[in-house]
Parts: C-alpha cells; structure tokens; sequence
C-alpha cells in the first residue's frame, strides 16, 4: 500500500466531517470531476458515492463504497474507476497536539493498474495522493466547527 500523511491544524472531527460528506468528495479526490449520488446512510458500510471522473465529454460514470468504519478515526474505501481498475484507500486520523494526522493509504486491487509492480503504483499515486491530502486539509480548515 502506497501512504502518504500530513499534518493539519485542527481536530479529527472536522476532517472526518470532510471525509463524511459524500457531496464534497469531487471537491478533494484529483480526478473526479462530478458527484452524482450519495447513499443517503453514507459514510455507514456499504453506503457508495456515484461520481464521473475525467474531463468533459470524456467521463467515466463509477462508484465509491465504503468498507470498514471507525468513526472520526478512519475510513476504508473500495474506489473504482472502470477501466481503469479499482482500489482499496484508507484514511487514518490520529489527534496531535495541534491538531490531526493524517495518513493515506492506496493500493490498486483490480483492473490494469493492479498489474503493475508496488513501487510502480507508488509512483503514480505518490503525487496524486499528496495534492489529495492538501484539498482535504483546505476544506477540513474551512469547515465551521461541529
């Protein structure tokens, strides 16, 4: 699995209130350019996101589901994007005195990219996963307080 972290100014509850929100997930996951559906139960298990990813008019129509849940700690998420693959992502929040940690965890599971080597995935996603981490922090600081 391909982690990347970053340390943000405020508590774990404001990220996860980013990462709870179902309709601001094309706001921070580089790539995806439109939400059309959120399961009314997410962020519960099973709960998925329909979202399009690519440019217009080229977009790829997919989901994202959640898998294991840990209220205001973690989230693990089965993201697909036909034909590209599918993977697995985790988001771990760990409270620091100023504020949260946050780790981010990826790992092609399916499709083409899966087929390619750990370290191969690690330099595609790398980059991608650390731009992701600096939308989530953006938001999660811009969130009013719960």
């Amino acid at each position: 699995m391909t982690e990347v972290s970053r340390t943000v100014g405020v508590p774990p509850d404001r990220v996860f209130a980013v990462l709870a929100d179902g309709w601001s997930y094309a706001a921070w996951v580089v790539g995806n350019s439109h939400i059309r559906g959120v399961d009314p139960e997410w962020p519960s298990v099973g709960a998925r996101i329909h979202h399009s990813a690519g440019l217009w008019p080229i977009q790829f129509k997919d989901w994202t589901e959640v898998t294991a849940l840990v209220p205001g700690r973690m989230i693990e998420l089965r993201a697909r994007l036909w034909p590209l693959g599918a993977g697995t992502v985790r988001f771990d929040l760990t409270a620091t005195s100023g504020g949260t940690r946050i780790v981010m965890g990826e790992r092609a599971t399916d499709g083409p990219v899966a087929l390619l080597p750990g370290v191969m995935q690690g330099l595609l996603l790398r980059a991608r996963n650390h731009e992701v981490l600096r939308r989530l922090a953006d938001l999660a600081a811009g969130r009013p307080q719960p």
